[in-house]
């Protein structure tokens, strides 16, 4: 769907359950975005189909596979997040540890990035992040989005909010 020099990004199906699964159980994920819960691939099936899958159908967009090009590997987690209590959809990004530091989040988040305005014709796209978490501020101002405030998220926690 999506293609960069080294990275393809496409919309889930629930073959990707046992990927979600562990991406959602790594020590990244649940440090910076949270515990979702997911304990077994029925429950990650279960959270594909009512947050991805109806994304989908819904908004015409979501979160995207981002696998490597050459080998085919699923190494991440790219796309956009229509939130009830956001205007604009937020970018997001997740990778498996083994390949964070790699440039992959940035050259996926660009190219989804690119995909919202070029192609669902989005003019703006906001991110959120919790504020302890440099390497997301830093990939997010990288992406041109300047930090405009917070955003409780629907824990109660606040994050900071950034827009283009």
């Amino acid at each position: 769907m999506i293609q960069t020099e080294r990275l393809e990004l496409r919309e889930y199906t629930l073959k990707d359950a046992p990927f979600i699964f562990k991406l959602m159980n790594s020590d990244g994920w649940l440090k910076n975005i949270g515990d979702r819960n997911i304990k077994t691939i029925e429950d990650a099936e279960a959270y594909m189909q009512k947050n991805y899958l109806s994304s989908y159908e819904k908004h015409g967009f979501g979160p995207y596979l981002v696998s490597l090009k050459e080998e085919g590997t699923p190494i991440g987690s790219s796309g956009l997040y229509k939130r009830d209590n956001l205007d604009f959809p937020d970018v997001g990004f997740a990778f498996l540890p083994e390949f964070g530091n790699k440039g992959y989040a940035f050259e996926s988040a660009q190219a989804v990035m690119k995909y919202a305005s070029e192609k669902l014709k989005l003019q703006t796209v906001v991110g959120i992040t919790l504020p302890e978490n440099t390497s997301s501020v830093k990939l997010l101002k990288k992406l041109g989005l300047s930090e405009i405030g917070t955003y409780k998220y629907e824990d109660g926690e606040e994050l900071l909010l950034f827009s283009n």
